[in-house]
């Protein structure tokens, strides 16, 4: 047996119960030209700049890519205004959340963060075998007064997600503010934010400027949501230069494959895109407001391109009956919140054919 020589945080460890693919549908329930409306993916896809240059990178896959990145860290750094050597780079930005964690974190050095937020942090966590803490949230939203309370010598990271997936909420300027006043300048602060192109401007926090001020500060970004790049794996980060340097360290070389680095760089350039993008997202969103609000669903408002629904009932129950009908959403049970489910937005005929299913999985269940 091999139970015994695996340590007990690795074995007690749950893997991460990703969106059932279109084709695991297909296989398993034989239902054909299903929607996938489970990931917060971005329905329109990439920028077709982006899909031109991976094409054109295509004759180079012998090579092994710029293991610095280095166009991509220059483009970048005009983007959001950082020098090039504060940036960090990932296969997504999951990976820089297992860095931050394997980097600065110990068995006695260990992450704080709320309940109902990205189960990554978690999960790394408990396979690094460092101390978790998760903090409860008010009305699914970020607790950032309970969380400061919660700060101690031991806590090394603190992930807030904002906005937060899977709830959508998010916090203010002056929450977060009095929050950083509350905590001091020991913890780092890492500011996911995933999910920020879909954010107005004056409805952001002030994220960059906390670097300059707070050099334990990190901002993760992706290129996963509505850049529209999930599949080629890249995100990234801002940081002091200290903070950077030690995570470079850690991370392996050639960690951000070609394909992603010129299709990223690409979809920078294409702003008219990412607009197309964010509108078809804010339409699709008042649709299904209002379509759940019609059949007595209770949703959280949400400054994301999904949304998450209480059902008032067996969330998971109503999931598989909308399998049934080759529409895939995501049940919640993950992260305690067995009665919700969560959508993202799709392209009109999918939101429309989400809510049509829903309607029927309620009528029958």
């Amino acid at each position: 047996m091999v139970d015994s020589i695996v340590p007990e945080n690795i074995r007690t460890l749950t893997a991460y119960p990703p969106g059932k693919p279109l084709s695991e549908l297909e296989r398993e329930l034989g239902v054909s030209s299903a929607i996938k409306l489970a990931s917060n993916e971005n329905a329109l896809g990439p920028s077709p700049k982006a899909t031109r240059a991976i094409a054109n990178a295509l004759p180079e896959l012998h090579r092994y890519p710029d293991g610095g990145a280095f166009y991509l860290r220059r483009r970048l750094s005009k983007h959001v205004n950082v020098q090039p050597n504060e940036l960090l780079l990932g296969n997504g930005s999951n990976e820089i959340i297992e860095l931050l964690i394997r980097t600065f974190c110990s068995k006695d050095a260990g992450v704080l963060t709320s309940e109902a937020t990205f189960v990554v942090y978690r999960l790394v966590s408990q396979a690094a075998g460092v101390p978790f803490e998760a903090v409860p949230m008010t009305d699914l939203h970020f607790d950032l007064d309970a969380i400061a309370e919660r700060v101690t010598s031991n806590t090394r990271l603190i992930f807030l997600c904002n906005p937060n997936n899977p709830t959508g909420t998010k916090f203010n300027q002056e929450s977060l503010d009095r929050f950083l006043v509350r905590i001091g300048d020991d913890p780092i602060v890492v500011l996911d934010e995933a999910y920020i192109e879909y954010v107005p401007q004056a409805e952001r926090v002030k994220a960059m400027e906390l670097i300059a001020k707070r050099p334990r500060t990190v901002v993760l970004r992706t290129f996963s949501k509505a850049y529209g790049l999930a599949g080629a794996r890249i995100g990234y980060g801002m940081t002091s230069e200290a903070i950077a340097d030690y995570v470079n360290r850690v991370r392996q070389p050639f960690n951000v494959n070609q394909l992603a680095q010129v299709g990223a760089l690409a979809a920078l350039d294409d702003t008219d895109h990412l607009q197309q993008v964010i509108e078809l997202t804010e339409s699709g969103k008042q649709k299904i407001y209002a379509g759940l609000e019609s059949m007595g669903m209770r949703y959280t408002p949400s400054w994301t391109n999904f949304v998450l629904f209480d059902t008032f009932r067996d969330g998971k129950s109503l999931y598989q009956a909308m399998l049934k009908q080759g529409v895939i959403v995501r049940p919640m049970n993950a992260y305690g919140l067995p009665s919700h489910l969560r959508v993202n937005m799709g392209l009109n005929e999918e939101n429309d054919r989400f809510l049509a299913a829903l309607k029927q999985a309620l009528n029958s269940n």
